[in-house]
């Protein structure tokens, strides 16, 4: 059992503290241990959203091997690689290569994306192990996705940043080769999206269904080469899996997607990845006290993924 108190005023989260305060942890490992009545907060449980004031007391009911480490901290263990696209004293937006996870919820690897922020962010001595904040995530890719990624450098700018998103006010672009030309060449497809937690797969509906979820892709055609087609995604709604899930049920599947896509194709093409990119991200006009201001009406670009040039110019088909 390790305990530490809440010194700092800016009251944090529960999890936000533990995972600053134990980088070995990750944020599916904390519901567990709640769940397990392993996280104590004044001898109390309480919730991960959970405020803590100054003097709070944490106590946690894990072993001191996992707790603390005798390497230090994992983030140091993270390759020191990091595109970063932008940056202001609120914000980090980076360029995720595919093949890295974001994060690691079994805890098997040091080298992940917020790891990689938080040691770039180490260098530059904007953070250190023992905060009572750390860098936070504000969503997701996939790991066999590129792309941006919003990552919150202060509290306040991860509570705006998930509310923009929330709210549906960033706008996400994405470019995308399906196997399979999409007819007609540009719309906006309607369904209905169910979720396997078991299997780690979803599945797309034409009419509702209890525990579905509404969800709306725009898709315009770019380029085709061949049985392939470049194109330009735009992501009404966020679902796991969503733009893979959705194409794939009109019979364009991602190219290299083993989980929705054809393995042959992928096999001869040699595509290790799918070719997803999560593109852009357009920002709306912000006040000009907002701690996102910086961001106001800006649209940050990712690199442009390898696999559209060779689809324009008719090398890849």
């Amino acid at each position: 059992m390790q305990e530490f108190t809440i010194m700092e005023s800016s009251f944090p989260r529960l999890d936000a503290a533990l995972l600053t305060r134990f980088p070995r942890l990750s944020a599916g490992c904390l519901h567990k241990y709640l769940r397990e009545n392993k996280i104590k907060v004044d001898g109390k449980k309480q919730p991960l959203s959970a405020r803590l004031a100054p003097g709070s007391t944490v106590r946690v009911y894990l072993p001191d091997s996992l707790l603390d480490p005798p390497d230090g901290p994992a983030f140091l263990a993270a390759r020191p690689e990091l595109r970063v696209i932008y940056e202001d004293d609120a914000v980090l937006a980076v360029d995720k290569p595919a093949g890295l996870p974001v994060n690691d919820a079994n805890e098997e690897t040091a080298d992940t994306l917020i790891h990689r922020a938080m040691l770039y962010l180490h260098h530059k001595g904007e953070f250190s192990f023992g905060h009572d904040w750390a860098p936070r995530l504000c969503h997701r890719l996939d790991t066999g996705t590129s792309g941006l990624v919003l990552i919150a450098k202060k509290p306040r700018a991860e509570q705006r940043l998930l509310e923009l998103i929330r709210l549906r006010l960033i706008e996400k672009r994405y470019l995308c080769v399906t196997y399979g030309q999409p007819v007609p060449d540009a719309a906006a497809l309607h369904g209905w999206l169910l979720k396997d937690a078991r299997k780690s797969r979803v599945r797309v509906l034409n009419s509702p269904l209890s525990g579905a979820k509404e969800i709306v892709t725009k898709y315009k055609t770019l380029a085709v080469s061949g049985r392939l087609a470049l194109l330009e995604v735009t992501l009404v709604t966020g679902r796991t899996h969503q733009i893979r899930a959705h194409l794939a049920s009109i019979g364009c599947p991602v190219l290299g997607d083993s989980k929705y896509g054809c393995n042959a194709v992928n096999r001869e093409l040699r595509l290790k990845y799918q070719a997803l990119c999560a593109h852009s991200l357009r920002f709306p006009a912000l006040p000009p006290d907002d701690v996102c201001a910086q961001l106001s009406g800006k649209t940050l670009y990712a690199g442009e993924p390898w696999y559209a040039a060779q689809v324009r110019e008719g090398a890849l088909r």
